[in-house]
């Protein structure tokens, strides 16, 4: 009798996935369909269907393909699964100790530059060397410590779902791919009787050179590299836990006690030079830089700014959508959820009632986005507040919350209890755009999506 009767790859992109899979294809009985819950497509780049199964029938049901998917392919059948895939799946497949566990990871720098470079290259799978591309990565610390974070996260993620159903997992590093005796020591956890012969010869190895050879400003990844804390992330499931709580996005005074935890989409560029006008503001920090400013600050204050969520929302989708900044994302927008969205060098011009179907249909999509109904991943930028807090709490909890609408006086009270006379801030003037399609039926798909923020915080309807 099989150990398994299904299994599920947690992997990313760039760490070695399709090799993998072309591995596992190649034991007789064992079937991986690549990634099925892919938001814009499924299995393979540009499918749209398996099993039957269209992308609108994987967005009302992913369940439904996940049991086509076991039902109807002979022996042992399993799917590649990234952090951003559709976030249904991941609780149902934790939940079944009959779906075996493949984790594979990769030393996150390595990972980084060779996405960097497949961007810059178009060449994301290579089949013959004689067609390889090369380009050299420009290294973002902002981008990279983004990345860090998510991949982090999600593997926090994995083990909690492991620990709290008495489960274990296979895990393999990149290296491990290529290695024939750790594939067949997988095929012996997964119970299959096949063994590997050989490795499967159809994927080449890209970038092959030494990683200083593939960046273009090195000095300034090491140094970025050089402020992190020494762990192994490449050989551990278990990374630092409170790293997954977005530290590198909090702003601190380098002088003034003050650490400002921004919430995307709120009033974080008027807060940002706000402080920065008070003197050095210290960005991109580790949780090891942040404790070290705790010390040299013993009496700091944290805080957050709310922003009305309806304004907040409107803010999202005229700042990341309408402005194009969400790629794949917004495609899936456009074509699964109909949102009639203009290119967007021409999203300026939109009359006011199309703005106002496109915004709509935009608060209809985060209600399903939030309520965990939607396969499409929730971006920080429209999280919901309450959420983003609760991350937060992990690290560093805010000693105030200020309002907006009520910034002059909220920071007034966050000088006078550090015994300070900080100058004012006026709040950001509404957008004029909110303003002119504002009506009821808008105010209630807010409160629809925004369910959790209007009782939590409450919040009123929005007014300009």
């Amino acid at each position: 009798m099989m150990r398994f009767t299904s299994f599920v790859m947690f992997a990313e992109m760039r760490t070695g996935s399709n090799f993998l899979e072309a591995n596992l294809n190649a034991l007789p009985g064992v079937t991986c369909h690549g990634e099925a819950f892919n938001p814009h497509f499924i299995g393979r780049l540009n499918q749209d269907a398996l099993f039957g199964i269209d992308l609108a029938a994987r967005e009302r049901d992913p369940l439904a393909l996940l049991a086509a998917l076991r039902a109807n392919t002979p022996g042992l059948s399993g799917f590649r699964y990234f952090h951003d895939h559709d976030p249904r799946v991941f609780p149902a497949v934790m939940a079944d100790p009959a779906c075996a566990k493949i984790v594979l990871t990769r030393n996150p720098v390595e990972s980084y530059v060779s996405w960097k470079i497949a961007q810059a290259t178009g060449q994301w799978k290579l089949t013959k060397a004689t067609r390889a591309r090369s380009a050299r990565a420009q290294f973002d610390a902002d981008e990279f410590m983004a990345h860090l974070d998510r991949l982090q996260g999600f593997q926090l993620q994995i083990l909690h779902g492991l620990q709290v159903t008495g489960q274990t997992a296979f895990y393999l590093d990149y290296d491990d791919v290529q290695d024939l005796d750790v594939l067949n020591g997988l095929a012996a956890f997964l119970g299959v009787p096949a063994r590997l012969s050989e490795l499967d010869p159809t994927l080449k190895k890209q970038n092959p050179e030494e990683i200083g050879a593939k960046v273009e400003n090195l000095d300034q990844m090491q140094q970025a590299l050089a402020r992190l804390d020494r762990f192994n992330l490449s050989r551990t499931p278990n990374f630092e836990p409170r790293r997954a709580a977005g530290v590198p996005g909090y702003l601190a005074g380098a002088q003034l006690p003050l650490l400002f935890l921004p919430i995307r989409s709120g009033p974080e560029a008027e807060v940002e030079a706000w402080l920065a006008a008070q003197g050095p503001v210290l960005r991109n920090m580790t949780q090891k830089d942040l404790r070290a400013w705790k010390r040299d600050h013993p009496a700091h204050r944290a805080f957050a700014v709310l922003r009305h969520p309806l304004a907040r929302a409107h803010a999202a989708f005229c700042d990341r959508v309408l402005a194009g900044r969400l790629g794949e994302l917004r495609q899936a927008l456009v074509r699964q959820w109909k949102l009639d969205l203009p290119p967007p060098d021409e999203a300026a011009a939109m009359d006011p009632d199309r703005h106002r179907a496109a915004f709509l249909g935009f608060l209809r999509f985060l209600k399903q986005n939030l309520g965990g109904q939607s396969g499409l991943r929730v971006d920080a930028h429209w999280a919901s507040q309450t959420a983003v807090l609760q991350g937060y709490a992990a690290t560093q909890l805010p000693d105030a919350l200020l309002r907006e609408d009520d910034l002059p006086r909220g920071l007034d009270h966050l000088g006078r209890s550090l015994g300070l006379t900080l100058p004012p801030l006026a709040p950001p003037a509404p957008d004029p755009r909110l303003a002119a399609i504002c009506d009821d039926e808008v105010q209630a798909a807010a409160r629809e999506a925004y369910a959790r923020d209007y009782l939590q915080f409450g919040f009123a309807d929005w007014r300009p």
